[in-house]
């Protein structure tokens, strides 16, 4: 990794990389973090860094170059990410593609963190930013962003289709049994379809409370894990954080607050409006991803391609999990 940097920074010498760690949890990406330090200019520089590296197969298939230039367009927004450095597509420097971006130390990401009690009185606080961060993100111009010319930018009316049918065919390719709720879920999404969008917006993929950085006042200081990101209808992405398997169990909308309050703050930050039967239907929409997900986890821990236990944890934490989720939003639990 020091030899590949040396050559990303040709005016610096004494180019060394310390501190090197696997972070655990992450299942689309290897995340690791590190120390680098070089000298430049007559003066030693020192960075706190994270490497995100391709593994040999995935909870999801995601394009890397989407996922850094969603960052890159974010970063100095209201939206806060980690300024991204370094994109590298080939794989001779460390055998799989991946990319180098600032580490933003000294905050906390887990839920089971969050919800342990230490942070109870700063909740609201969470709350507050988690879904005005989020609005902000609904709200921006994708093609102001320059991100129409990285992503597939479809019809109005043509977004909810789009993603039904990736995730339908994850489960025609990836189901290791049936999948009977899930099925039941796509038919009665595809007899009652949403309206069109209101916008194109970005659509990060996976916002829900686990994949911000936040700190003990309650402030969130960086948005992560934008490998699901596409331009889409908004109201998906405020939708997936009401899948319920992201209660954790508390019965509130991403473990922190009642749903028509999140969606209250989501509306004031974006300026766009909410259809409840839209919302319904994007709601039980996210809960088939979701299940999607842990599908394409156990088959990629099945067939050999990604040992990680990760994968197999997840599909057998989640999958029964997600199919209450399903029956509940439909009314069938």
């Amino acid at each position: 990794m020091a030899a590949y940097i040396a050559k990303q920074l040709p005016d610096a010498s004494d180019v060394a990389v310390s501190g090197l760690e696997r972070i655990s949890g992450g299942a689309s990406r290897e995340t690791y973090r590190f120390r680098l330090s070089y000298r430049q200019g007559g003066q030693t520089h020192e960075r706190k860094l994270i490497l995100r590296r391709d593994p040999p197969a995935s909870l999801i298939d995601t394009e890397r170059r989407i996922e850094f230039a969603a960052y890159r367009a974010f970063h100095g927004s209201a939206a806060p990410v980690p300024e991204m450095l370094w994109l590298e597509e080939q794989d001779d420097a460390l055998d799989h593609p991946f990319f180098i971006a600032e580490e933003l130390a000294g905050f906390q990401a887990a839920p089971q963190l969050l919800f342990a009690g230490g942070y109870d009185a700063v909740l609201p606080r969470v709350a507050e930013r988690k879904w005005t961060i989020l609005g902000e993100i609904a709200k921006a111009d994708p093609q102001a962003l320059n991100l129409t010319s990285v992503m597939e930018a479809p019809a109005l009316d043509a977004c909810w289709r789009r993603e039904l049918d990736h995730w339908e065919a994850v489960f025609d390719t990836d189901e290791a049994e049936p999948q009977p709720i899930a099925r039941a879920a796509i038919r009665w999404l595809r007899a009652h379809p949403p309206p069109p969008a209101q916008k194109l917006s970005v659509v990060h993929g996976d916002y829900r409370t686990g994949n911000f950085l936040y700190d003990e006042a309650g402030e969130i200081h960086g948005v992560l894990d934008w490998e699901m990101a596409h331009l889409g209808d908004p109201l998906e992405d405020l939708a997936w954080g009401f899948n319920p398997v992201w209660e954790f169990g508390r019965g509130l909308a991403g473990g922190l607050v009642p749903k028509d309050e999140a969606v209250a703050i989501w509306r004031r930050a974006s300026g766009l409006s909410v259809d409840p039967a839209a919302l319904h239907w994007w709601i039980l929409f996210n809960c088939v991803k979701g299940q999607g997900i842990w599908v394409g986890s156990a088959r990629a821990f099945i067939d050999g391609g990604n040992r990680d236990p990760i994968l197999a944890y997840a599909a057998w934490w989640l999958l029964n999990a997600q199919d209450r989720s399903i029956l509940k939003v439909m009314g069938k639990l």
